[in-house]
């Protein structure tokens, strides 16, 4: 031990210290001989922090100092057969809170189910049990006040609540991971989390069914060309083509509400992967937690993240209709088709070109469609060559998680702000409807109601179009003569069903662009989504 002299001052009788290496110390008021920071110059190891121990002479004197050097770095709970503490690389490498600490609220939770069951199993008293839900309750209050500091050197989530709760109450917090390890805990953590998230997602996606059902509302009885490679097909009505996206976005909360139901069971109190020994009772914490049973095998429940992958895959599958919603309405709001013109609270210009009006958020919503396929792409390499149970690679799981449900509620919340402030152009939509020859198939059919085989039809239809085009014409602009050169089938009443607007009308079958089907298709997510019709106007 060394001995070294520092000034004291006389007035000095009560005084803060701190080291980083002892949290026993942190915020600590002590009275002399206090304990204070110092930092040193070893030949043999360079800077080392330590504790000092100070103690007080006479006033003419200097204080004899003694220092012990000491590791700078605080235990880890799970350090006790360790002789040395990891370097600085492997815990800047290893730990996880600089992301993991999204799971606070639901480790709390979960935390606070399990001090609870302990408490009612007799491994815990009550006393203890509520000093660490009432220490559980202030962290919480700390973190959302941005009062709680994160540390890195706890590692996780788990350790740097653990850690703080002991450094609060004490001893009772010691005991709150009887028959827990943080296997279970980071599932039962995730799981809730993910259960969330999805309750936030499907949300987001009623949200942006509404704006569309509202859309499609104001906008009923126009008909565009549906288009089918992109070539023109044949006309549809827009609320029709609206809709086909109301009911993909519904199957995709279909699919969240699916997966839902598959990943809520616990895992908590699978422990390790082994369960426990102790007379733990499972269905308490599983009940407590909202779940609806618990994992029935141990190795399953902390090794398990298809959950996840399930839940990605749903992600994608949405993120992918986003995209192609993007896409539709991206060339829509082009010159070269100028259906639609966004407003200026939903486009962005150029920086060199002044003219420019772009539909960015909507480019954007195709573009990171791209991060969430990528997201669920992560996660399946990471679980493709695990042995049971648990490995740290599994920590990488969440991020790709967190970034896939932060991008797909984006994705639906700006869809729907889009499509909020969007204009059809009826005049540039009416005059683009005669190319094409939208009516060509509603011409086939009228050849059909007259006991002409399909076939047959569609080849004389196809022969009708290709006098249309020798004469540069439409369907309706051919006279009888022209149409019976070709097949004498063709009588007066054909003209009833050639021109979009005809061809429309004459559409009946279930799910069709007609307009009765449509109305009715209207009818039934009006009431689905509790939309009032008063609001569409």
């Amino acid at each position: 031990m060394k001995s070294h002299s520092l000034p004291l001052s006389p007035s000095l009788n009560r005084f803060q210290c701190s080291s980083p290496g002892a949290s026993f110390f942190r915020q600590t008021t002590l009275t002399c001989p206090p304990l204070v920071p110092l930092t040193l110059q070893s030949k043999a190891k360079g800077r080392v922090e330590g504790l000092c121990s100070i103690r007080a002479m006479g006033p003419s004197s200097q204080p004899e100092i003694e220092t012990k050097e000491t590791n700078n770095k605080e235990a880890k709970l799970w350090g006790g057969r360790f002789e040395e503490s990891v370097t600085d690389a492997v815990e800047k490498f290893t730990e996880s809170i600089s992301f993991d600490k999204e799971l606070y609220k639901h480790d709390i939770m979960g935390s606070k189910a399990h001090a609870s069951m302990l408490s009612q199993q007799g491994l815990i008293s009550i006393s203890d049990r509520d000093s660490i839900l009432q220490g559980l309750d202030e962290i919480q209050r700390r973190i959302e006040a941005g009062e709680f500091v994160w540390r890195t050197d706890r590692e996780d989530v788990h350790m740097n609540i653990e850690a703080a709760l002991t450094d609060m109450i004490g001893e009772p917090a010691k005991k709150l991971h009887t028959a827990r390890s943080r296997n279970d805990q980071v599932l039962t953590d995730f799981r809730l989390w993910c259960r969330d998230a999805i309750d936030r997602i499907i949300a987001s996606i009623k949200n942006l069914q509404v704006a569309l059902v509202t859309l499609a509302l104001n906008e009923e009885g126009l008909i565009v060309p549906g288009y089918t490679h992109l070539q023109r097909a044949q006309p549809v009505l827009l609320p029709h083509l609206l809709l086909a996206y109301v009911e993909q976005l519904d199957r995709d909360a279909g699919r969240l509400i699916d997966c839902r139901a598959r990943l809520n069971f616990c895992p908590l109190g699978a422990c390790a992967l082994a369960g426990t020994g102790l007379p733990i009772d499972r269905f308490m914490t599983s009940n407590a937690l909202g779940f609806t049973a618990p994992m029935r095998n141990s190795i399953d429940a902390v090794s398990d993240r298809d959950f996840v992958l399930e839940f990605l895959s749903a992600n994608s599958i949405t993120a992918i209709h986003l995209s192609r919603l993007g896409e539709e309405w991206v060339l829509w709001a082009s010159e070269e088709f100028g259906f639609i013109t966004p407003s200026d609270s939903v486009s962005t210009g150029s920086s060199i070109m002044p003219q420019k009006k772009n539909p960015d958020p909507m480019e954007l919503v195709r573009g990171k469609s791209a991060r969430v396929v990528g997201d669920l792409v992560t996660l399946l390499t990471l679980c493709k060559g695990l042995p049971l149970a648990y490995n740290r690679d599994l920590q990488e799981d969440k991020e790709p998680v967190f970034d896939s449900v932060k991008t797909v509620i984006g994705m639906l919340e700006v869809s729907a702000e889009f499509a909020q402030n969007i204009t059809f152009n009826h005049a540039r939509i009416q005059k683009s409807l005669p190319a094409g020859y939208l009516d060509a198939t509603t011409l086939a059919d009228y050849l059909v109601k007259k006991g002409m085989p399909f076939r047959t039809s569609h080849d004389i239809v196809g022969r009708s179009v290709a006098l249309c085009v020798s004469k540069n014409c439409q369907l309706q602009d051919l006279n009888l003569d022209d149409m019976r050169s070709i097949s004498p089938v063709f009588e007066e009443d054909v003209y009833e069903y050639i021109g979009v607007e005809n061809a429309v009308k004459k559409f009946s079958s279930y799910g069709s662009t007609g307009s009765a089907c449509v109305a009715n298709q209207l009818d039934y997510w009006v009431a689905k989504l509790e939309i009032s019709r008063s609001r569409s106007h």
